[in-house]
C-alpha cells in the first residue's frame, strides 16, 4: 500500500529539499539543497530518516497537509506553532499522525525557513542524485502547489533523542569572511568590509542574500566570467554585495571580494529583510 500525504495549502513557498547535488558546477548546475541543512538533518533524525532524506523547506511556514497513512513528522528551524487537527503540538519533537489527520505549520516568529520531515522521506524521482528543487536551473520537482499529493518512502526507526534547541535568528549577524580571490579590485578590502554595515534586502532569495548599505568601492568594469562557489560575496557596479546561496549561478563576471564559510550561510539563509549584517574578515 502506498504511503502519501496531500498538501492542502503550501503557504508562501514550499519546496522539496534534501542535502543537494554538489559536484556538478562543470555542468552549470548549482548545489541547491536545504539552505539550513542543520535544521533539515535534525528533522530527519527525529522521524527516523537518514539525514539525506528529502523533506520540505517552508518559507514563512503556512503549510497544511492531510495524511493518508500513519507517519511521524517533525518541524524544525525557528520556533514555530504547530497544530494537529487544530490542537497545539510541539515543534522540534516527533509527532505521530494517524491517517486522515491534518497538520498545520504556523509562521515563525523569527527567521525565514522552517523544515518538515516525514517518516520515509518525500519520494520524488531524483535528478543528478538529488531530490532538491533548484529554482535557478529548474532541476528537480516544481515548487509545491495546493492539493499536490506526495508519495513517501519506507519509514525507518528513530534512534535517540536530540537536544538541539530551535534556531534563534539574531537581530544582527556578524559573518566571518575570507578575503579573495578578487579583493585586489577594492581599495583596502579588509577595512571596507570591517567598517561597513548592511541590511538584508527584500530582493533576497535562494539564489543569494542581497545586502543594502555601505557602498564597497571597487574598480570600474567587469572581469571575464569565472567560476562561483556557494558563499561567494559578489559585488556588482553599485557596490552592494550579494552573498551567493544554494541556487546561485555557477559563473559570474563581477569581482568576488571574499567567501563566507558554508557553516555560516544558514544564518544568512534564515535572515529576514531588515536584519543587520556586519562582516568580520578572517585570516
Amino acid at each position: 500500500m502506498s504511503r502519501r500525504v496531500t498538501i492542502l495549502r503550501t503557504g508562501p513557498q514550499a519546496l522539496v529539499q534534501d542535502l543537494g547535488r554538489p559536484g556538478h558546477a562543470h555542468l552549470g548546475v548549482p548545489p541547491s539543497g536545504a539552505v539550513d541543512p542543520h535544521s533539515l538533518t535534525l528533522a530527519n533524525r527525529l522521524v527516523g530518516n537518514d539525514e539525506s532524506a528529502a523533506g520540505l523547506e517552508l518559507l514563512l511556514g503556512g503549510l497544511t497537509l492531510r495524511t493518508h497513512t500513519s507517519c511521524t513528522v517533525a518541524v524544525t528551524g525557528p520556533p514555530t506553532e504547530v497544530t494537529v487537527d487544530g490542537r497545539l503540538a510541539d515543534s522540534h519533537h516527533p509527532i505521530h499522525l494517524r491517517p486522515d489527520q491534518t497538520l498545520t505549520v504556523g509562521t515563525p516568529g523569527t527567521g525565514l525557513r522552517t523544515y518538515l520531515a516525514i517518516s520515509g522521506g518525500v519520494d520524488v524521482p531524483p535528478e543528478l542524485g538529488s531530490r532538491s528543487t533548484d529554482l535557478l536551473s529548474g532541476i528537480g520537482p516544481d515548487p509545491l502547489r495546493d492539493n499536490d499529493v506526495l508519495e513517501l518512502g519506507t519509514p525507518g526507526t528513530p534512534t535517540g533523542a536530540d537536544v538541539v534547541p530551535p534556531h534563534q535568528a539574531p537581530d544582527v549577524l556578524v559573518v566571518p569572511i575570507l578575503l579573495g580571490p578578487r579583493d585586489d579590485w577594492f581599495d583596502d578590502a579588509e577595512t571596507q568590509l570591517r567598517r561597513g554595515s548592511w541590511t538584508v534586502s527584500d530582493r533576497s532569495n535562494r539564489v543569494g542574500t542581497r545586502l543594502s548599505g555601505t557602498k564597497l568601492n571597487r574598480r570600474d568594469g567587469e572581469i571575464p566570467s569565472e567560476g562561483m562557489i556557494t558563499g561567494s560575496v559578489q559585488v556588482p557596479p553599485d557596490g552592494q554585495p550579494v552573498v551567493f546561496l544554494n541556487d546561485h549561478p555557477t559563473t559570474g563576471g563581477y569581482p568576488v571580494i571574499g567567501v563566507v564559510d558554508r557553516d555560516h550561510l544558514r544564518f544568512l539563509g534564515q535572515a529576514r529583510p531588515g536584519t543587520q549584517v556586519r562582516f568580520r574578515p578572517a585570516d
